[in-house]
């Protein structure tokens, strides 16, 4: 028991780092946008061109993510998890340091955001395989009849980068005003991930393998990756749009929460931060949750009925907030759209391993998270941001979520009985099929 538990924190803190540099470089968008693409105050078009710009520069780093997925996923499959979330880690490592030295362009001129662009792109391709592999040690590793309730803790990692990030904004805001956050305050959320990363590689080396991945490694051949990419294309297919529903949750309906109150509905910046982070905390607490109830129950008809909610809830909700936008409306919205985004993501994620073997799991699931988060997560916020200028709606990013989460649904509805049925029924079919 202690060994697990060794596990599941050295999975989730790894993760969870991989996941606050993401999140602190979205949150900081309103702050930094300006630092890196100057804005002339004599054409009122270079605000949000500067916008763009910035929010593009973080899509920039989901077109290494299916190669860091495929590298790293293949390297999970062949050399071990723990191998491969280590590397990833150090990885993560070198791409934060970028980000917390870079310069701005005031002093560096376009080398400023091209190094930011070097650091997006290194901490793209390590994210790009955190998912898969850290997702499968997380479930190898779970007792018998646990695999939920494991799985779903790396939803929650993710989730707790988010609220730690929400934290730092918020303290950032209250500390220190505008000048002092674009003079160089906005550095100390990379600063304080930079502290933690040497503690997280310690962990990550002292854990041992899973057993499951162990037996794999052993007999493991050299068509591996060949077969992962001829898998039957309906689990790829399923996969992407459950992680598309996951994709537009993250980067869209939380990930845009504190540009989106700002920059549109002109809500305080501080307080913006304070919805994210009570958001995050209640999303952290419903995932688990959701992650042990479907160890005991099937988990199609958990994931409908989550995604069911998410969908019908969404457009009433923020339709209303955006009639007369507050920060207390602002909350309501987020708490409500979080928990039912939260029992889908604490469900979905170990459903998503156990479509595919063990001996191809690490790569399969680094093929598909990634695939699916670079058309729909990577250039959401670039979207989204060009679709309010574009309309001059504010419920614009709206459908943009109600597609991915439309397309979840569809996804799940094409799931077989035994493919959402409970933990164990499914591990024994993954076992016979390795």
């Amino acid at each position: 028991m202690q060994t697990n538990r060794k596990a599941i924190v050295a999975a989730i803190a790894g993760n969870a780092m991989e996941w606050y540099d993401f999140t602190v470089f979205a949150l900081m968008t309103p702050v930094i946008k300006n630092l890196f693409f100057p804005v002339d105050p004599k054409v009122p078009s270079s605000e949000i061109n500067a916008l763009l710009l910035t929010t593009a520069l973080f899509g920039t780093g989901f077109f290494m993510r299916p190669i860091g997925g495929i590298v790293l996923g293949y390297f999970g499959d062949r050399r071990g998890r723990k191998a491969a979330m280590t590397l990833g880690m150090g990885l993560m490592a070198v791409a934060v340091a970028l980000l917390a030295l870079t310069p701005t362009y005031a002093t560096a001129g376009i080398a400023a955001p091209l190094i930011v662009l070097l650091a997006r792109l290194l901490q793209g391709f390590s994210v790009g395989g955190e998912f898969g592999t850290s997702t499968a040690y997380l479930i190898e590793a779970a007792p018998p009849g646990r695999t939920g309730f494991y799985g779903s803790w790396q939803i929650a990692g993710q989730l707790m980068a988010n609220v730690l990030g929400a934290v730092l904004g918020a303290i950032l805001t209250l500390a220190f005003t505008q000048e002092q956050l674009t003079a160089g305050a906005w550095r100390i959320p990379f600063f304080v991930g930079l502290a933690i990363v040497p503690v997280l590689l310690y962990m990550r080396t002292s854990v041992l393998e899973p057993e499951a991945s162990r037996r794999n490694m052993a007999t493991a051949h050299r068509e591996s990756f060949i077969e992962a990419l001829r898998n039957p294309g309906r689990n790829f297919l399923i996969g992407m749009g459950m992680v598309v529903a996951s994709a537009v949750s993250f980067y869209v309906t939380f990930g845009y929460t504190v540009t989106y109150a700002k920059e549109t509905l002109k809500l305080p910046l501080m307080q913006s931060f304070l919805v994210q982070m009570i958001a995050a905390i209640v999303m952290v607490i419903v995932v688990p949750i959701a992650g042990a109830v479907s160890d005991r129950y099937p988990r199609k008809p958990l994931l409908l009925a989550s995604l069911i909610g998410y969908f019908v809830l969404l457009y009433p909700l923020y339709a209303w907030v955006v009639a007369e936008p507050s920060i207390a409306k602002l909350l309501v919205c987020q708490v409500v759209i979080g928990s039912f985004s939260a029992f889908f993501l604490g469900v979905y994620c170990t459903t998503l391993v156990e479509l595919f073997p063990i001996r191809v799991r690490s790569t399969s699931l680094s093929i598909v998270n990634n695939v699916a988060v670079l058309v729909f997560g990577g250039f959401a916020q670039f979207f989204v941001t060009w679709l309010i200028a574009l309309t001059g709606s504010p419920l614009a990013p709206i459908f943009y979520v109600m597609i991915g989460v439309g397309l979840g649904l569809v996804a799940v509805i094409a799931m077989r009985p035994d493919e959402g049925g409970r933990s164990a029924q499914a591990d024994r079919v993954l076992e016979h099929a390795s």
